[in-house]
C-alpha cells in the first residue's frame, strides 16, 4: 500500500505534509519489520533533501525500537550532520552512542535501559549503581572508541570522572574505631 501510494505521488501533486507523512509511516513500517536495506532504499528515492531530513528527524523523534532508532541515528548524522544545529546534533550523536551501548548488553536487559538510549553517561552511571561491572567495562571501551575526535557534550574525561567518582565511593567503607580500655 506504501509503495501503491508513493507511486500515486509521482502521477498527482501531493501535499509536502501528506508527502512527509506517508514516507514517515512507510519508513517506520520497514524499521518496525527489520528491513534496514529497504528503509535506506527508501531515504535515497526520496529527491528532495529537506523532504528526506524531515523524515528521518520525525521518524527518529517517534522513538522506535533500538536498532531503529540506532539505523535513523547513523543516517542523519551521515547525510545531514551540516544541516543540523549544534544541539540537536549532540542530541542525536548521542542517542547513536546510547543504543551502540545498549547493543552491547545482553538483549534480555536492554528494555531496562532503553529508556537513557539518548543519555549515555546517565546510562554508564546506571549500570555502575546497579553493580554491572562487566557491562560497564564493555560500555566505556565502546564509548572511548565512538568518542575518539567527536565534541557532542560529553568527553572521555567525563566518563573517567565518573568512574573514578564510583570507584571512590566503593573504596570508603565507614567504620568506627575501638577504644582500648585498660
Amino acid at each position: 500500500d506504501y509503495e501503491l501510494c508513493e507511486e500515486w505521488g509521482h502521477l498527482y501533486p501531493v501535499p509536502r505534509e501528506d508527502l512527509i507523512n506517508l514516507h514517515r509511516e512507510h519508513l517506520l513500517h520497514l524499521l518496525a519489520m527489520g528491513d534496514m536495506e529497504k528503509a535506506l532504499q527508501l531515504l535515497q528515492r526520496i529527491e528532495d533533501p529537506g523532504i528526506c531530513l524531515a523524515i528521518s528527524e520525525q521518524s527518529l523523534d517517534q522513538h522506535p525500537n533500538l536498532a531503529a532508532s540506532h539505523f535513523l541515528a547513523d543516517y542523519l548524522t551521515a547525510h545531514f550532520y551540516a544541516n543540523l544545529t549544534t544541539s540537536r546534533r549532540n542530541e542525536i550523536q548521542a542517542l547513536y552512542m546510547g543504543s551502540k551501548v545498549l547493543l552491547t548488553l545482553p538483549e534480555l536487559s536492554r528494555v531496562n535501559y532503553f529508556h537513557l538510549s539518548s543519555r549515555p553517561l546517565l546510562m554508564l552511571e546506571q549500570l555502575l549503581m546497579n553493580m554491572k561491572v562487566d557491562w560497564v567495562a564493555v560500555a566505556v571501551q565502546t564509548l572511548h572508541q565512538l568518542l575518539a575526535g567527536q565534541e557532542i557534550g560529553f568527553t572521555v574525561e567525563d566518563i573517567d570522572n565518573l568512574l573514578s567518582k564510583y570507584a571512590e565511593k566503593a573504596l570508603n567503607f565507614p567504620f568506627a574505631l575501638k577504644e582500648k580500655r585498660s
